[in-house]
């Protein structure tokens, strides 16, 4: 598979609807993540969900190829930004929002308890006074169930808890954005060891995610594929319910938290959560850089 999938075509607009999403997702295999353009056809406004900035751990480089390729597809269907939309502080990669705003323009925007995680890693980092603390280093802060708008498409940001305690999924027309709450049915569940995570809430948002329509479609941040196939990140409530090895209707909440709890204490940090979470509280901006005109990244050690 390419890394640049399209889930529909986008010379679909024709035929959409004022609740019918298009979707663009842009895979990037280095972080396994899916950067999401939302529109409702040529000419239209939109939302881009998660966006990827690449990074070298092992050079430190950052560049701008993931990016670049989400800005060659919003100006070839003359799409206008509205929305930079992150459904959590990742920990796995490194966010090209800013990069994009510069670029298209758009309000970046998360949910409203990203202050819990602020506070929490702001501290880890001793970020001092380069990190207000309030969530102002974003454009827009989303309650839980606040409507907005993307273009004609109805769309509103879902407070879903569990991973970290910020994470929102966005419900855009027919199509929802999960994060990290969700994973493929075959991959299941993300982990809920971070701090502010819990496995019990987990289990409930994923509950409150598949009380929708069975024919909802659901995107997922990430795809982390077993050997026999290739990524994918579309699926929808109706096979999520039915063949989650996770979380599918038959497993009970007490038999998730076991599993996830006991699988959470095998698993190792993930790579990039040192540089990527000190960037991404603070709206994916990188520090300014110091009087040598270079940027430094912080590696408390002995911290986590």
């Amino acid at each position: 598979m390419s890394d640049h999938t399209t889930v529909p075509s986008a010379e679909a607009a024709t035929t959409a609807t004022a609740t019918a999403a298009i979707v663009e997702p842009f895979f990037d295999p280095v972080t396994s993540t899916v950067t999401y353009v939302v529109h409702s056809g040529r000419g239209s406004a939109c939302a881009i969900v998660d966006p990827v900035l690449d990074y070298d751990p092992k050079s430190g480089r950052t560049s701008t190829e993931s990016a670049q390729r989400v800005i060659a597809f919003v100006r070839e269907y003359g799409l206008t930004v509205q929305w930079l939309l992150e459904t959590h502080a990742h920990a796995d990669h490194l966010s090209a929002a800013p990069f994009l705003k510069q670029q298209l323009g758009g309000k970046i925007a998360i949910g409203e308890h990203i202050r819990m995680v602020q506070g929490v890693f702001g501290k880890v980092f001793n970020l001092g006074g380069t990190l207000a603390g309030d969530g102002s280093e974003f454009d827009h802060l989303f309650a839980d169930e606040e409507t907005f708008h993307v273009g004609p498409l109805a769309a509103r940001a879902m407070h879903v808890p569990g991973h970290t305690p910020a994470d929102l999924a966005y419900q855009i027309g027919d199509a929802v954005f999960v994060g990290d709450t969700l994973f493929m049915p075959d991959v299941g569940s993300a982990r809920c060891d971070f701090p502010g995570g819990d496995a019990h809430t987990l289990y409930r948002s994923v509950r409150k995610l598949l009380d929708l329509p069975g024919q909802t479609r659901l995107f997922m941040c990430h795809d982390y594929p077993p050997e026999s196939r290739g990524p994918r990140f579309q699926s929808t409530v109706s096979a999520q319910r039915e063949s989650n090895i996770h979380l599918n209707d038959s497993v009970s909440e007490d038999a998730f938290v076991q599993m996830r709890s006991a699988r959470d204490r095998t698993l190792a940090m993930p790579n990039l959560i040192l540089p990527s979470i000190q960037v991404n509280i603070r709206a994916g901006r990188l520090p300014e850089p110091e009087d040598n005109g270079v940027r430094y990244l912080k590696i408390p050690l002995d911290a986590l």
